[in-house]
């Protein structure tokens, strides 16, 4: 009897524990057969490049010549928001003319910086409708009867004359 009481507590234990193991993703450039780090500085060129490491996840904005390969990890525990906890980006900068690796810079999560995004909005003239008036708003106006003068250049729908 005892032996099944511990056996059982046991098990609900385990399950408990297992349920907050976290779940892991990955996402972004995985290196399979080759690491970015093999990229030779003054040999490479593009096209070696894309045949080894294949195309890069992102481009930079203002210049083509540089290449950034961006992996991160994610963890999730249970119900809780996904906390990335390993991030690299690997940029390649190219020389203009030659085409050939000028650079290999490696940036680990560490190096980002938190950016604080305004999430307030710029106020528009005029009132805000109620739910109510959204519905209601139509009633009695005669939207729904054709007009005259709807094939007029010039005229827009809903145009009150």
């Amino acid at each position: 009897m005892f032996a099944r009481v511990a056996f059982a507590v046991l098990s609900v234990g385990l399950l408990a524990t297992s349920a907050c193991a976290p779940i892991t993703s990955y996402s972004g450039f995985q290196a399979i057969d080759a690491n970015p780090a093999d990229v030779k500085v003054g040999e490479d060129t593009k096209s070696v490049v894309r045949g080894r490491l294949g195309s890069p996840s992102t481009t930079s904005t203002f210049e083509d010549d540089i290449w950034f390969y961006i992996s991160q990890v994610k963890e999730q525990v249970a119900f809780r928001k996904p906390q990335v906890v390993e991030r690299e980006v690997v940029a390649i900068r190219f020389n203009a003319d030659s085409e050939i690796v000028e650079s290999v810079d490696r940036y680990a999560l560490q190096d980002g910086k938190v950016v604080a995004f305004n999430d307030r909005e710029t106020p528009t003239r005029g009132r805000e409708l109620t739910v109510l008036e959204q519905l209601l708003g139509n009633v009695g106006r005669g939207g729904m009867l054709p007009r005259d003068d709807e094939g007029v250049p010039g005229s827009r729908p809903g145009d009150q004359r």
